[in-house]
């Protein structure tokens, strides 16, 4: 294979689909950029993902290399810029996850904690509900279908379909409130009857 000095060289092997060329061509830089990105990345893993992507970049836009000088420090370039694009988006990430981890404070996780028991008290007695009722009930409040939408569905009346909702409600609002240990006034237990039992 002729050595490629120019990216108009490599956009002919491209375009005259010399795939048996463009792999010696991949195999004779692939080592040494992988190699170049694992110094910035640490992970010999992402470092392979990364120069994969550049040349699979290179395969299906060759185009784009018609005024390259000199393809070997195009990849070079195009290699690092991607791996520090990388730590870019992982450290975005990360401090993303530790601004959301500082959010989360005492009291918020106990209050978090509180509205998934009830939640789970809830789905217990929507549970309980007659068969039909609570298939119409489930429809609206969980899967956010519109009254006409469950009563196409079902095959009944829009009347009916809210006959079931106000019934299911008046079940599952006293069942809530006869429980002793739930604390009426808190944030978690508005919530929860904010969002399923209006």
């Amino acid at each position: 294979m002729v050595n490629i000095i120019t990216g108009q060289d490599l956009v002919d092997i491209i375009q005259e689909g010399q795939v048996k060329a463009f792999t010696h061509f991949y195999t004779l830089f692939f080592q040494k950029l992988l190699l170049e990105s694992d110094k910035y990345v640490k992970d010999v893993a992402v470092a392979e993902e990364l120069v994969q992507d550049v040349f699979m970049k290179v395969w299906e836009s060759p185009e784009s290399l018609e005024d390259v000088r000199s393809v070997k420090s195009y990849l070079y370039r195009s290699v690092i810029n991607a791996s520090i694009n990388y730590l870019n988006r992982q450290k975005n990430i990360e401090q993303h996850h530790q601004k959301i981890a500082a959010d989360y404070s005492e009291e918020y996780l106990m209050e978090l904690d509180e509205e998934n028991r009830l939640v789970v008290l809830l789905r217990i007695e929507i549970e309980k509900l007659p068969p039909q009722c609570k298939k119409v009930f489930k429809l609206n409040r969980f899967e956010k279908l519109k009254y006409r939408e469950i009563a196409d569905l079902l095959d009944i009346s829009e009347r009916t379909v809210e006959n079931h909702i106000a019934n299911a409600l008046k079940i599952l609002r006293e069942a809530l409130l006869d429980k002793k240990n739930i604390d009426k006034e808190s944030k978690p237990f508005q919530k929860i009857v904010t969002l399923y039992l209006y």
